[in-house]
């Protein structure tokens, strides 16, 4: 059943007035997930849902940067992944290379910079080179930090800190008693961005699958059931006003926040 354009633009309207300026997650991530269920409800092949799922990246990450949402990182493609079909592999490295050419322009207008993070040496050469090429071309934009986490892995993540930390003691360059969050947060991928405040996750799976564990301590979270090729500007919305009707209170008593 289609739906009435003017009907979904009043819908979106009215969501972005429920929404408080002054609450925005100053990190939002996302576990971008259900592409290739969506593309098999469809009798499509799974690539198909890989790249219906990049129409809903360039709608999101739009969306947020105009609503004024600091840092958005996106779970693109996991440590775990690529245990997937050669094939499957194969196609989403050449959907990253050719997103990565065609949102250029996309991030250039809006002012966001692209950053990444993960394992980045495992990607083909020709990824890592326009991964490169667009990461450079946009780092003097301010409006908006949109990091791609690329061959990420959050246990992975750790244990390259732990192993720069423990090098870093053993030669007396860190004191063991010195090693404290603050310490931490400055060996992970994710040192030049705050802690997460809202993590969303769709497709209706409730897990978080090796995914900024360190950084989502105090994360909110959100799950939908709208595979990602389907999560649209509505679905970010009601994402960000559910975060803004909890209370955080980060160990402390209602009183002590009030």
């Amino acid at each position: 059943m289609a739906i009435n354009p003017a009907f979904a633009q009043t819908n979106k309207m009215n969501l972005i007035a429920k929404i408080n300026k002054d609450n925005l997650p100053k990190h939002l991530a996302i576990i971008m997930d259900g592409n290739g269920r969506w593309a098999k409800q469809k009798g499509l092949l799974r690539a198909l849902g890989h790249e219906n799922g990049t129409k809903s990246v360039r709608l999101v990450v739009e969306s947020a940067a105009k609503l004024g949402i600091q840092n958005l990182t996106l779970y693109a493609f996991s440590t775990e992944n690529w245990n997937r079909p050669k094939l499957e592999v194969d196609i989403l490295m050449k959907l990253l290379i050719n997103s990565l050419k065609n949102e250029l322009k996309t991030l250039t207008d809006n002012d966001i910079r692209l950053h990444s993070i993960g394992n980045l040496d495992l990607l083909p050469k020709s990824a890592q080179k326009q991964l490169e090429d667009v990461i450079d071309r946009t780092k003097h934009n301010t409006r908006m930090t949109l990091t791609l986490a690329l061959s990420y892995g959050s246990r992975e993540e750790i244990i390259s800190a732990v192993k720069s930390i423990s090098d870093k003691v053993k030669n007396n360059i860190i004191s063991i008693d010195a090693i404290d969050e603050s310490i931490i947060n400055q060996h992970l991928y994710t040192r030049n961005l705050p802690d997460v405040d809202l993590l969303i996750r769709t497709s209706g799976e409730h897990r978080i699958s090796n995914f900024l564990l360190w950084q989502i301590a105090y994360a909110e979270l959100y799950f939908t059931a709208v595979l990602w090729p389907d999560f649209k500007e509505e679905d970010l919305y009601e994402a960000i006003i559910s975060y803004q009707k909890r209370e955080r209170r980060f160990g402390k008593t209602s009183e002590q926040i009030k």
